[in-house]
């Protein structure tokens, strides 16, 4: 498959690995590289932007394709050194940056100068609009189905995509619900010009996260997650486990919100620890998207990129061919 997004990239498939904290690692970004697609590291997993720098150096001793970083912007209680981090991902060549969160245009000007293709990630179309009036490559558009932050409009990506492309001259990239050849071919229809996978890509062999996490997801529907944060208009879609519940208890309360509540249960290293390394999918937060309901094994990132190509190859070129009836 040829789009603007594969030639912009320079990748074979039309298929990108979503930046998610704790799990976009050199193990599953060069996995997915090697697969044909563009993996992705995640900038802030690393402590430092050192240590950045190291985890961009393991990526390519294990690829020779193109991968990219991603950098999220967004307000935290210890700031984040952003520049540093900017710094170290253009003194270290990598030419696909993935962004999200704020805006990027403070540092458009710098990306641009040095000749970083920049994505941003979008939960409305007035977003990715100004993701190209800035400058941004292509925008990824996520819909309502995606894990993590989803925004606070509720489209989903049947609805949401269309309009996206029906206004937007960059590429528009497809985010949310898709795992198999049938998302990718139905994301192709409705104008996409590539997908983004985070969901599916943890099911795989190469994704550094615990096998019980990966199972959960296997055994899984897409009615088992959860939106929390709703109460402060920074809505997250997670796994539907008993901490998920409770903070839903929380937030079902009268009255505002009170985040300090809230804050030992949905703490990122409590996440990180017990579930995503040690394998206790119950006892914190982790993120997870409606697509669980179109996982049913845990492949290879090698073996699933060249499936979901094939099945959608097929779809493109066989089912939908086969409907159109001509006189």
């Amino acid at each position: 498959m040829k789009t603007r997004v594969t030639e912009m990239l320079g990748i074979e498939h039309p298929i990108i690995q979503g930046g998610m904290m704790a799990v976009g690692l050199a193990e599953l970004a060069a996995a997915v590289s090697n697969a044909g697609g563009l993996g992705i590291l995640t900038a802030l997993t690393q402590p430092t932007p050192e240590d950045l720098r190291r985890e961009i150096a393991r990526c390519r001793e294990m690829t020779d394709n193109p991968f990219g970083v991603n950098l999220t912007l967004l307000p935290t209680i210890n700031p984040v050194p952003y520049d540093e981090y900017v710094q170290v991902i253009i003194d270290e060549g990598i030419t696909v940056v993935e962004t999200a969160g704020r805006s990027p245009e403070q540092y458009m000007e710098a990306f641009n100068n040095a000749g970083v293709k920049v994505i941003h990630k979008c939960t409305s179309v007035r977003h990715a609009l100004k993701a190209e009036a800035i400058g941004c490559a292509a925008a990824s558009v996520d819909g309502f189905e995606c894990a993590g932050h989803p925004g606070e409009d509720d489209v989903p990506n049947l609805v949401l995509l269309p309009c996206a492309v029906s206004r937007l001259r960059i590429p528009v990239i497809a985010s949310g619900g898709i795992g198999d050849g049938r998302g990718l071919a139905a994301a192709l229809a409705l104008g996409a010009e590539g997908v983004n996978m985070g969901t599916r890509f943890v099911a795989t062999r190469e994704a550094p996260v615990h096998h019980n996490v990966k199972q959960m997801m296997v055994e899984s529907s897409e009615l088992d997650t959860a939106l929390i944060f709703r109460t402060l208009r920074n809505t997250a879609r997670i796994y539907k486990n008993s901490i998920a519940k409770e903070v839903l208890s929380i937030e079902g309360k009268p009255g505002d919100t009170d985040f300090s509540e809230l804050q030992p249960l949905v703490a990122g290293a409590r996440g990180r620890e017990r579930v995503l390394e040690q394998g206790d999918t119950d006892d914190g937060v982790w993120t997870a998207g409606l697509v669980m309901g179109l996982i049913d094994d845990i492949p290879s990132c090698a073996e699933l990129v060249s499936r979901i190509v094939a099945e959608a190859e097929d779809i493109i070129e066989n089912r939908l061919q086969s409907m159109l009836q001509r006189a």
